[in-house]
């Protein structure tokens, strides 16, 4: 079976374009494929990667395999001369020699970093390689997709064609799972430590970030898929590899190969918050209340090493509340516990009450509290200060967005406590748009943000729309989640509405005259906010547009030519603007409101107009049809 699949792949556009002779330079990219026992993989693997649409060579070093991958590889080669090549070399324990095995042997304009138990997307390299030539990129970053292990998320926002190091969160990602020019890499000498186990392709790429001119990032596509063994035996998944002291240890390296490049100032300050805010306070989290204590006296010792080597006022600033009380916290082992259960707690809240008041405010009520409460063996925390805050999309919701309140977002004081809290939103005071409500509270002057509404007594309802000046206010619950927000002019939510037909009459000039009444939800619309009345042809397309005469209390008045209209099945809607984007509505109309039709000639030919209600639903809708000496010959030549 394995053959058929080789056969099969073989005529991809991958082996198509690459060259049979091994002497050849016109390679675009060397894939390097470290290998170590992987049989079960390897298949996904490699035909992901001979599947891309670019000029490529899969460079293999088997690292010493026992589990019939030498064989299987041996019949990639067979099957695929020129583009799989295989090295062999005795096991050396882990991936940094083989990987700087293959790297001696690339020939490549580009090298990407593949491991066996991986696979590519199938447009990985040709969007990534196009990226690349188009930016003259040294490094581009590839979306990276998790299944059954944590993929970075921060820096596959939106693609980029080029990212400043500095003012970006690429330095968050630093696997070698990326696209690198490999003259930059040997211009540099580049290379894998290979005394390590964990940790060597930190110190690759963060010494590649330190010399990339251009850096790129493809995020509209999955490129690179990190996969979890069913049986936890790749190097990173063993629990040995993750134990907080080693890594605090191993993660020096690659800050002091940083700090030798890069200049003491805001540049080198955005890298260590980095450092601080994953690694050196990461392991003060769930790993530290994870750790026996001892081991927690390791881990504080480590993390005070790298404050007093590394901590400069550019850091302090760049971190979170709850980082720099760690910081004034690092000779106080329970306090440093207590901080752990903060941060990593859920913050269980329940949204009471919602309603609104008079002058478009809504009331805003709910309780929220710490899940480490009721749990024994934990301490009891109590919430301090409390409030709502509103946050406008699009927003970055990064990894720590529970933990920070942006400078653009609106906070809205709230009374009570933690038991019990209410807050009244001015909806006057928000922008067009939609905003989305969260809870702060503060747990011994740590802040906590949580999205506030998918827990919820099950009498509350979504309050109607409302009518704030000439903008309309949509509350409403988000799916599938169920949390509050605030689609501020209908962007997300339909607009409730309607328009009713009173009275139609015709009168000189052939003018159709419409008398109704708009209402937006229970309330009715300012008089500029209604634009016009569209007349939609329904075959074509076309639209005319008619002012409107607005009297107090939402009537209106709208008179219509209708020999402008032209031939065709003309539908009525009328178009407002409620703060956000134009709000249609269909005119709803009864038979009894329909005047008869009418009958005139324009020159040599006679126009007939039929206005009527559309059966079932009602609405307003009008046929016009014209007949003259064009139309009569047709008739004849048919």
């Amino acid at each position: 079976m394995t053959r058929t699949i080789l056969q099969r792949v073989s005529v991809g556009r991958g082996s198509e374009i690459a060259k049979e002779e091994t002497g050849q330079s016109d390679v675009d990219v060397s894939v390097i494929v470290p290998v170590h026992n992987c049989r079960p993989y390897l298949d996904r693997c490699l035909t992901s990667l001979l599947i891309q649409r670019v000029s490529l060579e899969v460079v293999v070093v088997d690292d010493g395999s026992t589990d019939g991958s030498a064989e299987l590889l041996d019949l990639y080669a067979s099957c695929h001369r020129g583009v799989v090549r295989v090295i062999r070399q005795a096991h050396s324990g882990g991936a940094g020699r083989p990987r700087n095995v293959g790297l001696s042997h690339a020939r490549g304009r580009y090298v990407f970093f593949c491991d066996a138990d991986d696979y590519l997307g199938s447009e990985a390299l040709e969007r990534m390689l196009a990226m690349a030539d188009r930016n003259g990129s040294d490094m581009v970053l590839g979306k990276i997709v998790g299944h059954g292990r944590k993929a970075p998320i921060s820096m596959f926002r939106e693609s980029a064609d080029q990212v400043p190091l500095e003012d970006s969160t690429v330095y968050n990602s630093l696997s070698c799972f990326k696209l690198f020019r490999r003259e930059m890499l040997e211009r540099h000498a580049i290379a894998f430590d290979e005394t390590m186990l964990v940790g060597e392709d930190l110190i690759f790429t963060t010494h590649a970030y330190c010399h990339a001119d251009v850096i790129s990032v493809v995020a509209d596509y999955d490129c690179y898929h990190l996969v979890a063994r069913p049986d936890g035996t790749s190097i990173m998944q063993r629990k040995e590899s993750r134990d907080p002291v080693s890594w605090l240890q191993m993660i020096k390296r690659p800050i002091e190969l940083m700090v030798d490049h890069i200049q003491p100032g805001t540049l080198r300050d955005h890298l260590l918050r980095r450092h601080f805010r994953m690694d050196a306070f990461g392991s003060l989290g769930r790993p530290f209340l994870a750790a026996e204590s001892v081991q927690r006296k390791e881990i504080v010792a480590e993390v005070t090493d790298m404050c007093e080597r590394w901590l400069t006022d550019g850091v302090r600033a760049r971190l979170p509340a709850i980082d720099r009380s760690r910081i004034a916290a690092l000779e106080d082992i329970d306090r440093l516990v207590r901080l752990a259960h903060i941060e990593s707690a859920a913050v269980r809240r329940e949204l009471t009450g919602l309603r609104w008041e008079r002058e478009g405010r809504l009331t805003v009520s709910g309780r929220v509290a710490l899940s480490t409460l009721e749990q024994d063996g934990r301490p009891e925390i109590v919430g301090g200060a409390l409030a709502l805050v509103l946050r406008r999309r699009p927003g970055g919701a990064g990894p720590l967005a529970d933990l920070v309140v942006s400078v653009t977002d609106i906070v809205v004081p709230v009374t009570g406590d933690c038991e019990e809290f209410t807050g009244l939103v001015d909806v006057a005071e928000l922008s067009s748009g939609v905003w989305d409500v969260y809870v702060s509270v503060e747990f011994e002057g740590v802040p906590r943000l949580a999205r506030l509404g998918a827990d919820r007594d099950g009498r509350i309802a979504q309050p109607v729309a409302h009518m704030v000046g000439d903008v309309v206010a949509l509350p409403y619950f988000t799916r599938p989640y169920g949390n509050l927000s605030l689609d501020i002019g209908g962007y997300v939510v339909g607009v409730p509405g309607g328009v009713r037909l009173a009275r139609t009459r015709w009168t000189a000039g052939n003018r159709l005259v419409l008398d109704g009444k708009v209402t937006v939800g229970t309330a009715t619309p300012a008089t500029r906010a209604v634009r016009h009345l569209v007349w939609r042809e329904r075959e074509s397309g076309r639209e005319r547009r008619v002012p409107v005469t607005v009297r107090a209390g939402g009537a209106f008045t709208i008179r219509q030519a209708m020999g402008r209209l032209g031939p065709g099945t003309w539908d009525a809607y009328l178009e407002l603007d409620l703060g956000g984007p134009p709000a249609r509505f269909r005119i709803e109309a009864t038979a009894e409101t329909i005047v008869p039709p009418r009958t005139w000639w324009r020159g040599l030919a006679r126009w007939s107009v039929r206005p009527y209600a559309t059966a079932g639903k009602g609405r307003l809708s009008t046929v016009v049809r014209t007949f003259g000496p064009r139309t009569l010959i047709r008739r004849l030549l048919r």
